[in-house]
């Protein structure tokens, strides 16, 4: 039985970019030099999240989950990111859109649940 070697660092850059549509973010450009294991844990962990072969989620799918949640928590490198992805694989603006607009009302829903202590004091204040 043969195993793999794993890629180096040089292949893992080669495949975010051609993953990404041309571009690397800032941050991995930075950790090849300052931190090159980062690099390679973090194409580990990007598998392990999201498997190139038999996930049973879409490219797509996967995709859009990811811009959602970079969306929701904030993060403009994933945020970057998943759009080139996304340009890169052909992903129609309506459904960008709409991933945004979940995002954007996945967040106002926490902020509605976060209030629940001042909500139920006024309620609680109007009987």
């Amino acid at each position: 039985m043969t195993t793999q070697a794993a890629p180096t660092v040089e292949q893992i850059v080669a495949n975010m970019r051609g993953s990404l549509n041309g571009q690397v973010p800032p941050a991995v450009q930075y950790a090849v030099t300052v931190m090159p294991e980062m690099v390679v844990r973090h194409a580990q962990d990007s598998a392990f999240a999201m498997p190139p072969e038999g996930g049973v989620l879409t490219n797509e799918t996967r995709t859009l989950i990811y811009l959602g949640i970079a969306l929701a928590t904030g993060s403009r490198a994933c945020i970057e990111a998943m759009t080139n992805k996304a340009q890169g694989l052909g992903i129609e603006s309506a459904k960008l859109l709409e991933t945004f607009k979940i995002a954007r009302f996945a967040e106002a829903t926490r902020v509605l649940g976060n209030a629940e202590p001042l909500l139920a004091q006024l309620a609680g204040s109007q009987v």
